[in-house]
């Protein structure tokens, strides 16, 4: 990944950012309350089965140790508590369990913008459809 200057109209260069190939990545870009995560995995990728996301979602919860404990953040670690709860030996991620996670991650975006972990659950939800 890159960023250079190039040359737009104007007082000066406009910056570009130049960004290669990802392969099976997750990434985020932007900054409070302006996420966006890019999967690139081709179409052939397989969806994650609920083992895969139940290692994201206690990935997640572990990562977020590091973030000071509040109201917030007690409540997203019983929302990820609970869905972890749903996945442990499951074969299959009960429909609707996504959606509800998709949400959490958005409701509580300022906590974990910022943790890798939640880039990486994104992009196993983003595999999943939606």
């Amino acid at each position: 990944m890159a960023a250079d200057s190039g040359s737009g109209s104007g007082s000066g260069p406009e910056p570009r950012v130049r960004i290669g190939s990802f392969r099976d990545s997750a990434v985020s870009f932007g900054g409070s309350n302006n996420t966006n995560t890019v999967h690139h995995g081709g179409t052939d990728a397989a969806a994650p089965g609920a083992a895969q996301l139940l290692e994201a979602v206690l990935n997640l919860r572990a990562a977020l140790v590091r973030v000071p404990r509040g109201e917030d953040r007690t409540a997203l670690d019983a929302e990820l508590d609970g869905i972890a709860e749903q996945l442990e030996g499951a074969e299959t991620i009960r429909p609707g369990l996504p959606a509800r996670l998709r949400a959490a991650l958005e409701r509580w975006a300022p906590l974990v913008e910022s943790v890798s972990a939640a880039a990486a659950l994104g992009s196993l939800l983003g595999m999943l459809g939606g």
